[in-house]
């Protein structure tokens, strides 16, 4: 009952919390630079109920408004229902320069201000008066081999398109790829008001030499004049194509570092990087890399090493791709879990990565600082019996008013305590009051319980038999107390546990499950390790070679 009624205290703690998060709104423009004489879309998403919609009326005096759509999306996350309302407007500057978009109300919340970056009138390009014209662009005038490539197709069209198809054919010797949606805003060339959509893609050689880039094409039927609607179906037909593109392809340089990587310029930043840390206790380390030129797939993997006697848990990266200025963007970031093994100096070695720069045609490398961690001896763990009487108060000024709960990983308000505690309380009364009816003959025990009772005074066999059978049905938990409960007194923990076996398959098989206990090992393969390492029993030390292994530090994760 007392083990019941705790998980359901951590589970409450967690849940609360989140009833009472706040619904999001956040504003973004599909391009933060183009011309004067064209458009740019501006985004508004909310997740409040019944908002209404946004108060355009701040943006008259920098841009003309038109093209203003919504759209609603109802999903269902995790069981619960999430309404997103989105709503668009098409932007036209009035003038060149940096123009701010200002916070725009939406019901009780506001948008972050954006900035949309304005430069000169393009040039018309020599098709410019046709109904129908294609344009395209490469982010670079030579390349080298697996070299992400920015191109770009516009599709220039000055008719309503009823249907239509715009295809770019794949060229010899590299691939192509197709990067994000289409951009869709309207352009003034020759005096004429055309509306264009955009396509990007990633090009990326497999060869050296001359790469032909075969010309796009577009058919499709626009809305037609008035003869059209007389003696025709009302539609007019519409065509385009885009000369071939021509790219001289490099090949890697003898002197390139490796892994070849092709870009146009690499950061390496340090988002967290603490400085102080205590025995047993992780502390986070973030680096970000941010690549001009590059996809997520190119990039290799941050890694850190650390001097020092400390473990090093990295998570899978973070990746954000993006296209931007005519060619592929991407922004790495990865967090890595340091965990000191005892007091003194951490020292982490920055990360590196060598890089070329195809503007420079030269090796480069990419380097962060190394780091010095001061590690302060840790606290000394309580008795597995005594359960801690209060909780900790967090000293991070941005988490004032939160309170830490032992086994629960995220801090929880004063007042949500408060109600669980009550809730708790009112369970506690639930099991008096059965308590207090009349008894009835005991039932035979079972699975984890028989475990348990076999491990506080049964025989070997008895212990050995609770084992298997927790092993078939109970979780690694209850497998870590049938595994404690095999020696004469019960372990207090695996750690323990662990220092008194001799046979290194048993000591194997423990530290597997430790592994697996903690989501950094193979379940299964735990299972079957304890299974096979404790078929005929535990094979103890003598009480002399257990006392001179004892651990210096009390366990990292008590059971």
């Amino acid at each position: 009952m007392p083990r019941c009624l705790f998980s359901l205290f951590c589970c409450l703690a967690l849940l609360w919390p989140a009833a009472g998060a706040h619904a999001q709104v956040r504003a973004w423009l599909d391009r933060d630079r183009i011309a004067l004489g064209e458009t740019a879309t501006l985004n508004v998403e909310s997740e409040q109920a019944g908002a209404p919609a946004p108060d355009w009326s701040p943006l008259e005096r920098d841009f003309r408004l038109s093209a203003h759509t919504s759209t609603r999306q109802v999903e269902i996350v995790n069981g619960r229902q999430r309404a997103r309302t989105l709503h668009a407007v098409a932007l036209e500057p009035r003038r060149a320069g940096e123009l701010r978009i200002p916070a725009l109300a939406v019901g009780s919340a506001t948008t972050a201000p954006l900035t949309l970056s304005v430069g000169p009138p393009d040039s018309a390009p020599a098709r410019a008066g046709e109904p129908a014209f294609i344009e395209s662009e490469l982010d670079v005038p030579h390349g080298y081999v697996q070299q992400a490539i920015g191109y770009t197709l516009r599709l220039h069209y000055a008719t309503p398109l009823i249907s239509g198809e715009l295809e770019q054919p794949a060229p010899e010797g590299a691939s192509l790829q197709r990067i994000g949606s289409d951009v869709q805003y309207t352009r003034e060339l020759g005096g004429r008001r055309y509306t264009v959509v955009e396509r990007r893609f990633m090009l990326v050689p497999d060869r050296s030499g001359t790469l032909t880039l075969p010309g796009a094409r577009f058919t499709g039927r626009g809305t037609g004049s008035f003869f059209d609607e007389i003696f025709g179906d009302g539609s007019r037909l519409l065509s385009a194509h885009s000369a071939p593109r021509m790219l001289e392809i490099r090949p890697i340089p003898d002197q390139a570092p490796q892994p070849w990587l092709p870009l146009r310029a690499l950061e390496l930043t340090y988002l967290s990087a603490p400085q102080r840390a205590r025995a047993g206790e992780a502390v986070e380390i973030v680096v970000e890399a941010r690549a001009d030129g590059a996809s997520g797939g190119q990039l290799p993997p941050l890694e850190l090493q650390v001097d020092g006697g400390a473990q090093v848990f990295p998570e899978p990266p973070e990746i954000e791709e993006r296209f931007e200025d005519g060619r592929p963007q991407v922004r790495a970031t990865r967090r890595f879990s340091v965990v000191p093994a005892q007091a003194g100096t951490v020292r982490v070695r920055g990360p590196r990565l060598a890089w070329w720069d195809v503007r420079a045609d030269a090796a480069r490398e990419a380097a962060l600082p190394d780091l010095r961690i001061e590690v302060a001896a840790g606290a000394v763990a309580a008795a597995p019996a005594q359960a801690p009487a209060a909780v900790a108060s967090r000293d991070d000024d941005d988490d004032a008013g939160w309170i830490r709960v032992p086994g629960v990983q995220e801090p929880v308000r004063p007042w949500a305590l408060a109600t669980v505690v009550f809730a708790l309380l009112w369970l506690v009364t639930l099991a008096w009051g059965l308590y207090r009816r009349p008894a009835s003959p005991e039932a035979p025990r079972d699975g984890p319980d028989r475990a348990r009772a076999a491990g506080n005074g049964g025989s070997e066999a008895q212990r050995l038999r609770a084992l298997r059978q927790v092993l078939d049905t109970g979780d690694l938990g209850e497998v870590a107390s049938a595994l404690c409960g095999l020696s004469e007194p019960p372990a207090a923990d695996l750690d323990a546990l662990r220092a008194r076996l001799a046979e290194p398959a048993q000591v194997a098989a423990v530290e597997a499950l430790q592994r697996a206990r903690w989501a950094d090992g193979d379940v299964r393969a735990a299972r079957a390790a304890v299974r096979e390492a404790f078929r005929h029993g535990p094979r103890w030390r003598t009480p002399a070679a257990a006392e001179a292994e004892a651990p210096p530090l009390p366990p990292l994760y008590p059971p």
